[in-house]
């Protein structure tokens, strides 16, 4: 009798397509679960990856981190689910649990960890095996494609969120998966959401607009007021002095993203006044404990373009060629 096969779409090597392929089911370690998948978002991380901008790999890999599915089978030493449950998989997939890093909470910026989608195989599947011990189960109140974006968009946005602290005025630089979700959290804790998109993007902009934003228009504009915290999703590094020109002083800006082009030179002018900079790395289990409750008090809407696991490359250009509203999921 034939073994079980799943359905998979395949990066062989950077720069080149996605190919579609029929892979043995896995079978789940001692803490890993196996879980159909029921849907799985496309993040800007995989373009990276798939572009060949983010340089280790496992290569063939399956891309994808934020992973909905069900729970079909599961290790001996699984705790906490049972089969049929429904968990999200997310971008952290497995920390060494001794480093300095790990000892002080900050499991995010581990000296050993291992990502799913990039060294650990992900989503762009019909099954996948993942550690139970950083998966997580989610909210009833969200569709398996709605629930998606909440497991990277969410989670990182989410974080640096934290990091831009607690200041009124907010801009949100890059309006795509990530920011269409915190500008919605930004808003549930009464601050003003300022939105800058690319040049022309009446879409985003509109799009903005419709979930609370108090100013939207583009990047290279000047802000209407002086802002207390910019949070930069998009992969520019000229933002970065563009939103350090904006910040009133003491201000922060948070660089959101994986991978930035290089960041031009600047005056010193527009760091002085105890302005900061600063990046986010990764999420930690705690920052996922928090947003997957917080999410459905808001309750935070996401706007997700489902489409089938076969055309994950489709997926793929359209992120690249900014032709998304909110993000796309893919589907087996």
């Amino acid at each position: 009798m034939p073994s079980p096969v799943m359905q998979a779409m395949v990066l062989d090597r950077a720069g080149e397509r996605l190919r579609h392929a029929e892979l043995p089911i896995p079978s789940p370690a001692p803490h890993q679960l196996l879980i159909k998948v029921a849907a799985c978002g496309v993040c800007r991380t995989d373009l990276h990856i798939a572009d060949g901008e983010l340089s280790r790999p496992k290569l063939p890999l399956i891309l994808g981190h934020e992973i909905v599915g069900r729970v079909e089978a599961m290790g001996a030493e699984v705790e906490g689910f049972s089969i049929g449950d429904r968990v999200g998989v997310p971008w952290l997939g497995h920390t060494d649990g001794t480093c300095t890093y790990c000892h002080s909470g900050r499991e995010n910026l581990c000296d050993h960890p291992l990502f799913t989608g990039y060294q650990i195989d992900g989503g762009y599947a019909s099954h996948t095996v993942a550690d139970s011990r950083y998966a997580f189960h989610l909210p009833e109140t969200y569709s398996d494609v709605e629930a998606a974006p909440l497991l990277c968009a969410g989670l990182i946005g989410y974080r640096s969120l934290k990091l831009a602290g607690d200041g009124k005025r907010l801009g949100i630089y890059g309006f795509g998966a990530a920011a269409h979700i915190v500008a919605q959290v930004a808003r549930h804790q009464g601050r003003e959401v300022y939105a800058f998109t690319r040049s022309g993007d009446s879409a985003a902009q509109h799009f903005a607009k419709q979930l609370g934003a108090v100013w939207s228009g583009d990047s290279d504009e000047s802000s209407p007021e002086k802002l207390d915290a910019a949070i930069i999703f998009a992969p520019v590094g000229a933002l970065v002095p563009a939103a350090l020109a904006a910040l009133r002083k003491g201000g922060v800006v948070v660089c959101g993203g994986i991978h930035m082009s290089d960041i031009p030179a600047f005056p010193y002018d527009l760091l002085w006044e105890e302005r900061v900079i600063r990046s986010v790395a990764n999420l930690t289990r705690e920052d996922a404990r928090e947003f997957l409750t917080l999410a459905p008090q808001i309750p935070v809407k996401t706007t997700v373009v489902p489409m089938k696991l076969e055309r994950a490359n489709e997926a793929l250009d359209r992120l690249r060629k900014g032709e998304l509203t909110g993000a796309a999921a893919l589907t087996p």
